[in-house]
């Protein structure tokens, strides 16, 4: 096999950051955060079993502001990983692969999943 200098892959530098970049990174911690809300679902419903007091304690952390701001984080993680896999199913057909199009449904992904976010927060807070 021929020994090849030259590297595997372009050097960062070579390229202008795009949004393309910052989102396939955000999707990857969406889907990361993702699993960690499982658990803390997971944890959620075993304090249901555990008992009331297991329950309240947990119930009590969700509703502090940190606990709130996590489930708001995870809000928006689910509906940002939803709607940026429903771009990439786009793409595995070959649609909207061009650097205009996929510059342009990458900030409509954005601004769905924060509408998704504020509309589920405020639907909570209404009912």
């Amino acid at each position: 096999m021929a020994r090849n200098d030259r590297p595997l892959s372009p050097h960062v530098g070579l390229y202008r950051w795009q949004i393309s970049n910052s989102l396939s990174i955000l999707h990857r911690m969406t889907g990361i955060l993702l699993s960690l809300g499982a658990l803390a679902l997971v944890g959620w419903l075993v304090s249901i079993v555990a008992g009331p007091s297991a329950y309240a304690s947990l119930n009590e952390f969700f509703s502090s502001p940190l606990g709130a701001l996590m489930l708001l984080g995870w809000t928006f993680c689910f509906f940002y990983h939803l709607c940026n896999g429903i771009r990439h199913l786009a793409w595995d057909t070959g649609h909207g692969l061009e650097k205009e199009r996929a510059r342009q449904t990458g900030w409509l992904v954005v601004a769905v999943a924060v509408i998704m976010t504020l509309g589920t927060w405020i639907a909570a807070f209404v009912s």
